[in-house]
């Protein structure tokens, strides 16, 4: 059995819901995780819950910021959002066949004031999904603030030192390759130009000046039932595009 799962930073929930409820029509996924939502409980538009879904909502405890909820539309068998207590960033689902993890990755600032923090939850979420690992293959999808290699930005020599392609950040994404997780995307496509986030400024998008900061990683035991893999480039209502993934596995 195939199951649709789609990961998309949505920058604020309430302003993307046009695009998120058509992304739902249009592609109908089994699974739907959405990052950086800024909203609580009571501001998440109910009627995304009306439209075949189980929602589960992880919101931070700083009103309007960060913020998981992920759209099932099976029941989890277990749930958790207990790996960041304070910034909503990390949400658990166990499916029959995998672990799904929505998680929306700290930025490490344009001052790099956050590297260190950053690079305590990657250390902490690759554990974390490790541990995972023992009883089940895992996928973890989101935005992971970092442009992975050269080929993942479209100005890599400009940003060599910035956050998100800092070279302490991209070692830890090699960590994430190296200890047993695909990058479901290049397994299909190892062209550049594929972005996922564009600046606002300067007509970035239309000039395709991007960074692929969205991934779908699963276990090394999942590589082969990774069905596809791609970017939803045409999508609107955020500076992020979706990502989708297609497994041969159950939910």
């Amino acid at each position: 059995m195939r199951t649709s799962l789609i990961s998309w930073n949505v920058n604020g929930i309430r302003a993307s819901i046009k695009g998120v409820t058509g992304l739902i029509s249009s592609e109908a996924p089994d699974v739907v995780a959405l990052q950086e939502i800024k909203a609580d409980h009571d501001k998440v538009p109910k009627h995304l819950a009306d439209m075949g879904y189980e929602a589960y909502i992880n919101p931070a405890k700083k009103k309007g910021y960060s913020g998981t909820m992920a759209l099932a539309k099976a029941e989890a068998l277990s749930y958790s959002a207990d790996f960041d207590l304070d910034e909503g960033r990390v949400q658990t689902l166990e499916f029959r066949d995998f672990y799904f993890i929505n998680a929306y990755f700290p930025n490490s600032r344009r001052d790099l004031s956050r590297l260190s923090m950053k690079r305590d939850f990657n250390s902490k979420i690759l554990d974390y999904m490790h541990g995972l690992e023992e009883k089940k293959p895992v996928v973890i999808c989101g935005d992971f603030n970092v442009a992975h290699e050269e080929i993942d930005i479209a100005r890599p020599k400009e940003n060599m030192h910035n956050a998100g392609f800092t070279k302490e950040e991209r070692y830890d994404m090699d960590r994430f390759i190296e200890e047993g997780f695909v990058d479901t995307f290049r397994i299909f496509n190892k062209e550049p130009g594929n972005y996922t986030w564009w600046s606002y400024m300067f007509g970035a998008r239309a000039k395709n000046i991007g960074w692929r900061i969205d991934y779908f990683l699963v276990s090394k035991r999942l590589e082969k039932k990774v069905v596809s893999a791609e970017i939803l480039k045409e999508v609107k209502g955020s500076d992020h595009v979706p990502v989708k993934l297609v497994l041969d596995a159950r939910i």
